[in-house]
């Protein structure tokens, strides 16, 4: 090299830049970071568990609102059984406890008790063993019952006009029993039908036919007095209402006469007829008799 050439001044390389790096005398972002010991992501996972958190709010108030709206609907559901059930019990209680009975329930009482008495009732209780009646004089007699038939279909038991008559009106069934008088002089059959209610039985009486020769049929027990005792010889049939039952008569002689062998004014005729009705009065009187009713729905304590 010439003496005249200058001499080249070595270089000394700069250092490799770092991508983001400031000025040589500056520090970087993530230097910074590193000098307050962070790493350089720190800022992102904040706000991500920022936003986490913000969710996590939402979903528990969201939660929240669901079970209080579960629980309000579970509250009126729960007063509204309980509310029902409190009206049941005080229902119930209204309608089991003590209390006066009602005109209309006293009426429906009696109604009721009078008619079941016809199958409620002993036989003998229907028909009892003596029956007092009025004989000549207005003197105190004892009628005596010779024998009870078995029940029966209405229709089978009476004469053709009144059977007619009862079937229309539905007759339940028919009960007989025949008495004789204290001299055993006179022999009475009586028979019960039974219809629905009193307002049956007025109508069916109505329709009746006005005859004293048609009516229930004699009932005779051989081996008694009564034994002769058949259609022929009744000398008067009737009737009488009471209730729900209508009770016939059919009245005649313990000898046997028949009606066309006894002449219309026989003096012992006219003691016959009261004898048969005083019977059927007794009887009817019996079944139809006034029940003692309640005062309250539970006997006579309210």
């Amino acid at each position: 090299m010439s003496p005249e050439e200058p001499r080249a001044r070595p270089v000394t390389p700069w250092p490799a830049r770092v991508r983001g790096a400031r000025s040589a005398g500056g520090l970087s972002s993530g230097d910074a970071a590193a000098r307050k010991g962070a790493p350089p992501w720190s800022g992102s996972r904040i706000r991500a568990a920022g936003a986490q958190a913000a969710r996590e709010r939402a979903e528990l108030e969201r939660g929240i609102r669901f079970r209080s709206l579960f629980l309000l609907i579970m509250g009126t559901i729960l007063a509204i059984a309980a509310t029902d059930v409190l009206l049941g019990v005080v229902g119930v209680l209204q309608e089991t406890r003590s209390r006066p009975l009602t005109v209309a329930e006293r009426a429906r009482y009696a109604e009721e008790d009078i008619a079941r008495r016809w199958h409620a009732w002993r036989a003998d209780s229907v028909f009892p063993a003596q029956v007092e009646y009025l004989g000549l004089s207005r003197v105190r007699q004892q009628a005596r019952r010779v024998g009870i038939a078995r029940e029966a279909p209405c229709g089978a038991v009476v004469d053709a006009p009144v059977a007619s008559a009862l079937r229309r009106h539905g007759c339940r069934t028919m009960l007989r029993a025949t008495y004789v008088d204290q001299t055993s002089t006179f022999v009475v059959t009586v028979g019960v039908a039974v219809l629905a209610d009193e307002e049956t039985r007025i109508t069916a009486g109505s329709d009746l036919p006005v005859d004293d020769r048609v009516g229930v049929r004699p009932v005779a027990f051989p081996g008694t007095v009564t034994e002769s005792f058949g259609a022929a010889q009744r000398q008067r049939t009737g009737w009488m209402g009471a209730g729900p039952y209508i009770v016939f008569t059919a009245a005649g002689y313990t000898d046997g006469r028949t009606r066309e062998s006894v002449p219309t004014g026989e003096n012992t005729h006219s003691e016959l007829w009261p004898t048969a009705q005083s019977l059927a009065g007794h009887i009817a009187r019996g079944l139809a008799a006034p029940p003692d009713i309640p005062r309250c729905t539970q006997g006579n304590v309210c």
